[in-house]
């Protein structure tokens, strides 16, 4: 047995003995761990389950939602540069830009809060405010740049960052404003070093069902979402090196994929389960668009009876409530939550075991 996993095991063993959680439920092999596609008598695994025909249905309908979409009504904000014109009015008027505090300077009116206005509004506004001054102002607004309609791209693009969007901006758009996939070095060939099956686009706090290899690589055109106002894209790292463990655990968090690295290590450096949690786990593997889920007995690996089970990178051990029979139906309806996004776009920790 390696130092790493005797000292994982015997942290599990002391995590175990002090909480008082599973004290005769330990065994000596935590360190032996098996592939999901053990079917052995002794596996662990109790159900499997992946995308189904009534899955893809839904998918299709939401993204059919999307395209259909009508634009948002345009709000003006800081830093769009305007152009107000007063008919007959030359001299009124001005090419400006919104100032950070929301404001413009306009004669006769001094300083104008157009920020969160429609064109229509800001026009009414400045009209409004004229009319002691000009007999029956006609005040037109015309936006020659807008810089407050913005989207985020990070993760492995060559160049992530905030960029301008429009009614017109695809994700593939976005994707190549950002100048698509960063490069890296392996065994001393430049490759790609985006991995697009594991990326995803988080809308309102939702992440959305979009196939990043069908709209950036095939163009279809459902997947290839139009970039709205707020978005947010992360581009996953190819063979992402890392393991997230989020729900009812003590210390959710995303850790560094190590080889041979076995469930019951991983729930050990999340602290172990909260009192709350399922007498099950769920591993969720190989993405959220085309996610596989397996659920595992954990009792029964603690027990004896069942072997450990052998994680791989980019997985996601969930550890959901308890009383929960439809499983799947739950992961599917209630995944990603808050605290999986908020794990999934944070940074790679390192565990020690200290």
């Amino acid at each position: 047995m390696s130092r790493i996993a005797l000292a994982t095991t015997g942290l599990a063993a002391l995590g175990l003995a002090v909480g008082g959680c599973y004290p005769d439920r330990l065994t000596s092999h935590f360190d032996t761990a098996f592939e999901l596609t053990n079917t052995d008598d002794d596996s662990a695994i109790l159900d499997e389950t992946a995308r189904t025909e009534e899955d893809e249905a839904r998918i299709r309908k939401r993204l059919m939602e999307l395209e259909m979409e009508e634009e948002p009504v345009y709000h003006m904000n800081a830093g769009d540069e305007i152009e107000i014109r007063v008919y007959d009015h030359q001299d009124l008027g001005m090419l400006t830009k919104i100032g950070p505090d929301g404001m413009v300077g306009f004669a006769f009116m001094g300083q104008v809060k157009l920020s969160g206005l429609t064109i229509a509004e800001g026009a009414e506004a400045i009209h409004n405010g004229l009319k002691d001054y000009v007999r029956n102002p006609v005040v037109s607004i015309t936006v020659k740049t807008v810089h407050s309609e913005t989207a985020t791209i990070s993760g492995l693009c060559a160049h992530p960052g905030v960029y301008p969007v429009s009614n017109a901006t695809r994700l593939a758009d976005l994707y190549a404003m950002a100048g698509a996939s960063a490069a890296r070095l392996f065994n001393g060939v430049t490759v790609d070093a985006a991995d697009l099956d594991h990326s995803y686009i988080i809308r309102n706090g939702a992440i959305l069902p979009v196939d990043f290899h069908l709209a950036i690589e095939k163009g279809d055109r459902l997947n290839n979402i139009r970039i709205r106002k707020g978005d947010y894209v992360f581009i996953a790292q190819r063979m992402e090196a890392s393991v997230t463990i989020c729900g009812e655990v003590k210390n959710p968090h995303k850790r560094l994929f190590e080889p041979n690295m076995g469930l019951i290590e991983t729930l050990t450096s999340a602290g172990w389960m909260l009192e709350t949690h399922w007498k099950h786990v769920i591993i969720i593997r190989d993405g959220l668009v085309h996610p596989k889920m397996y659920k595992v007995n954990v009792d029964g690996i603690l027990a004896g009876k069942c072997r450990n089970i052998n994680l791989k990178a980019g997985d996601i051990v969930y550890v959901p409530k308890d009383d929960i029979s439809e499983y799947n139906v739950f992961v599917r309806k209630l995944l990603p939550t808050a605290q999986l996004i908020n794990l999934l776009t944070s940074r790679v920790t390192a565990f020690s075991g200290n």
